[in-house]
């Protein structure tokens, strides 16, 4: 894979969570290629750095005390997954909610395909409708 390496990778996975700590959208939507993609159970299908931050920005707006870790990152050639555990306090519009107060508690998986040192592809996986439970939008049927 020209263009980047497991050590180019790592710096990049390094400072994508030092953004995402400080809520810097700006510096998380230039990690990405100018055409790069993000594929999200939220955001759906988002093309370009403006709609990248975008998304980001809605997520900071929606759960501004948001504390995030990397629970673990594995790198194969060019490729990276990163699983983040995510908490916070729905207390920001989202999804046309208006905020509920309620705590939230995500697992997520960035699976990411990078080139010179950008992240041209990434794509995003968690539990969406568990994430409308816990803030109110969906009512789970209660175990019997």
């Amino acid at each position: 894979m020209p263009g980047v390496t497991r050590e180019d990778i790592q710096a990049l996975l390094v400072r994508h969570e030092a953004a995402l700590r400080a809520r810097d959208a700006a510096t998380l939507a230039s990690m990405y290629d100018v055409d790069g993609v993000v594929i999200s159970p939220y955001g759906g299908v988002l093309e370009g750095r403006a709609e990248i931050e975008r998304i980001y920005r809605l997520w900071f707006s929606a759960f501004p005390d948001m504390t995030t870790g990397t629970v673990t990152a594995l790198i194969d050639g060019n490729r990276a997954v990163q699983v983040w555990r995510l908490s916070g306090t729905h207390a920001g519009e989202f999804f046309g909610l208006a905020p509920t107060g309620h705590h939230i508690e995500l697992t997520m998986v960035f699976l990411m395909t990078l080139a010179d040192d950008l992240i041209v592809e990434e794509r995003r996986i968690y539990d969406f409708t568990g994430l409308l439970v816990q803030v109110g939008v969906l009512k789970a049927k209660p175990q019997a």
